[in-house]
């Protein structure tokens, strides 16, 4: 999937469809109804005194975009945004929000019967994020509850930056 283009968020019957990205070397997904559109990594101004997974703000046609580095933050590996990085814009109703990925790779319609339950996983950190696993060409998909995966603090350092637009 080449970026700078919308995602067509059509369901096939009996199966919801998602779009599939990479962070690091493995394979994650998000629910496509949840994809704005997928772009190239834009200019991105810094935000001071923010986590080091808040990359910044940045202008999408006239709307102040906050940007988060998903590899970081959920794999705690800082990587340089590449050409082939690619920022994801979700759609949160009350506002948008842009996660830098390693890249795109497709859409995939997944069935119910095709997503396995989360395995039991000894780790320090709270997994609820993921809701499920889906094995395809050989490798296994992490399905992430996005809304979950990016916590409270995210959720509100975001509605905060917001707010101050909104009072500028």
């Amino acid at each position: 999937m080449s970026t700078s283009q919308s995602v067509n968020a059509h369901t096939n019957k009996g199966a919801d469809r998602h779009l599939i990205f990479v962070l690091g070397t493995e394979e994650y997904s998000v629910p496509l109804l949840k994809v704005k559109e997928v772009i190239e990594v834009p200019d991105i101004t810094p935000v001071p005194h923010t986590p080091p997974h808040y990359l910044g703000i940045m202008n999408l046609r006239g709307q102040v975009i906050s940007i988060i580095d998903l590899r970081l933050k959920l794999k705690g590996v800082r990587q340089e945004l590449e050409k082939k990085t690619a920022v994801i814009i979700l759609d949160f109703e009350a506002f948008s929000l842009g996660i830098a990925v390693s890249t795109v790779t497709r859409v995939l319609a997944l069935t119910e019967e095709e997503i396995k339950k989360t395995p039991t996983m000894e780790s320090t950190e709270n997994l609820d994020y993921i809701m499920g696993v889906v094995h395809r060409d050989k490798k296994l998909i992490l399905l992430l509850d996005i809304s979950k995966a990016l916590n409270v603090e995210d959720l509100n350092l975001i509605q905060s930056q917001k707010n101050h637009e909104q009072a500028a």
